[in-house]
């Protein structure tokens, strides 16, 4: 496989092997080959580009900080997935809690192309989840990594550690549930 197309899937989860098992140089080359993709997850949650590269540098550190952790069940990049989205999430949280009323203005509006599709924008999306997660905390993983972006249910099984049936429930509930808050109105 060529340098521009990164590494495989079975060349990152040995990197990821290799690093739990200490391997610091290891460690270093996952960072390396998840950087671009990590960035792109962000990327499609938080619309500004520096928001986004925030997001992806504070992903990057619980990647490395919690490598540990992948149970090697599924793929390390499925995994990864859900680490940078709950970046994302956290750095979107952070900025909500601290900006200003008259930020809301200055949002870039987002390209419909990458947006979800079962939202308008990636902002109504977000805001949408932080209403259902007060609640429905369940329902808020699956339904972001099945909508958003594009995973299997048997890889969102394999990933929240629940049945595929629970999986697919928690998905139709999550968009019943997101449906009237992301309607425009109007």
């Amino acid at each position: 496989m060529n340098e521009r197309q990164g590494l495989s899937p079975d060349a990152i989860d040995d990197l990821a092997r290799r690093a739990q098992a200490g391997d610091q140089g290891a460690l270093e080359d996952l960072l390396t080959a998840v950087r671009p993709r990590v960035l792109n997850v962000c990327r499609g949650v938080l619309p500004h580009v520096p928001d986004a590269e925030d997001a992806a540098q504070e992903a990057l550190i619980a990647i490395a900080g919690k490598v540990g952790s992948w149970g090697g069940r599924g793929r390390f990049t499925t995994w990864m997935h859900v680490v940078a989205v709950s970046a994302a999430r956290s750095t979107y949280r952070r900025m909500k809690r601290q900006a200003l009323p008259s930020d809301e203005m200055h949002l870039e509006r987002a390209d419909p192309r990458t947006t979800s599709v079962i939202a308008g924008t990636r902002l109504d999306l977000l805001e949408a989840m932080e209403t259902i997660e007060r609640d429905h905390p369940q329902y808020v993983e699956p339904l972001l990594l099945r909508d958003v972006y594009g995973l299997s249910y048997e890889e969102i099984a394999q990933q929240v550690g629940a049945p595929l049936g629970t999986v697919k429930a928690q998905i139709h509930h999550g968009r019943k549930l997101a449906r009237p808050l992301l309607r425009s109105e109007g």
